[in-house]
């Protein structure tokens, strides 16, 4: 299956297969036997974070793989991210290598800032979340581009092969672009059907950025109140869109976001899901399913970091 997981050209050459595997809220054994049944089934493209807190067994996972013969490293497309309490310049060295132990890799093919927004960092350099006793997130002032310069020098160093960002917002992007001297080769946002992220997608484009979808089907395990949030899988019309094509609505889902040249980066635990996703590359949208899904648009966003909204780089407070 993954010889026919088509792969985007990013903006230095490299190329990224087109669906990967999440690997957030998965821990322990649960972690370990799907990344190795991802794998399996063909997935190439495996997407962490130290701050998901199973970089260690996600490490074990893959390194099992390749001992066993299934993949070789230069086949997989390995993905990480530069976690906020690790963004003065100083740590973001250490916080990759630190990255790369827990995998048991030499180098990363992309490494992410995972938000614009730098947080107060822990002398030890322990992973955490710095909360203050009114349960909003302790703020750190640093630049992201100064952060961003020190991620550069890891490419020259040869520790990872392409690096990109995460959460941005257009302003931040641009921003971004006009100070660096390597231009990010993506940008992971949340995505789907609800957040469609039409305008994030077309500059990106503009600028030969790629776009990664995470929480491409509405992080259906997290949703905790369905009755204020949304349940995107349960969506009536998508399911008779789904019945026409004789589809699942979860590979509509993905399908329409793949044929925009956006990359996803689904999870599950379940073999055949996974199977399922992945078999969502092989047949495609018409153009007025696509115009028809693309006016199911709520600018729902699921995953809002209200915890972190005080913050001067907070980017969800301007339309995208």
């Amino acid at each position: 299956m993954s010889s026919k997981i088509p792969s985007l050209l990013l903006n230095n050459g490299c190329k990224m297969p087109s669906i990967g595997f999440g690997t957030a809220n998965a821990y322990k054994d649960e972690i370990i036997r799907a990344v190795g049944d991802a794998i399996e089934v063909g997935y190439r493209h495996i997407d962490g974070a130290p701050i998901y807190g199973n970089e260690v067994e996600v490490g074990q996972a893959i390194r099992q793989k390749m001992n066993d013969a299934i993949v070789d490293r230069k086949d997989l497309f390995i993905v990480s991210k530069l976690w906020s309490t690790f963004m003065s310049p100083r740590l973001v060295e250490p916080a990759l290598r630190m990255t790369l132990k827990n995998l048991q890799l030499d180098y990363l093919d992309l490494y992410l800032m995972h938000w614009p927004m730098a947080f107060e960092e822990n002398p030890e350099m322990i992973l955490d979340v710095p909360f203050d006793e009114n349960g909003r997130v302790k703020c750190k002032d640093v630049d992201y581009v100064d952060t961003w310069k020190a991620m550069e020098a890891c490419v020259r160093q040869g520790l990872v092969r392409s690096i990109g960002v995460s959460n941005f917002n257009s302003q931040q992007l641009k921003r971004l672009l006009e100070n660096c001297a390597i231009k990010p080769v993506t940008n992971q946002v949340e995505a789907h059907v609800y957040l469609n992220q039409k305008p994030m997608i077309e500059l990106c484009k503009e600028y030969g950025i790629v776009v990664t979808a995470y929480s491409p089907l509405g992080r259906p395990s997290l949703v905790e109140d369905p009755v204020n949030e949304p349940i995107l899988l349960n969506d009536p019309q998508i399911n008779e869109v789904a019945v026409r094509y004789r589809r699942t609505v979860v590979q509509i889902l993905l399908r329409y976001l793949t044929m925009q040249g956006v990359a996803v980066i689904p999870k599950s635990s379940n073999r055949s899901r996974m199977l399922e996703n992945l078999l969502s590359l092989d047949f495609n949208l018409a153009a007025e399913d696509m115009a028809f899904i693309d006016s199911l648009n709520r600018n729902h966003r699921f995953v809002k970091m209200a915890w972190s909204s005080h913050h001067p780089q907070y980017p969800f407070n301007i339309p995208y």
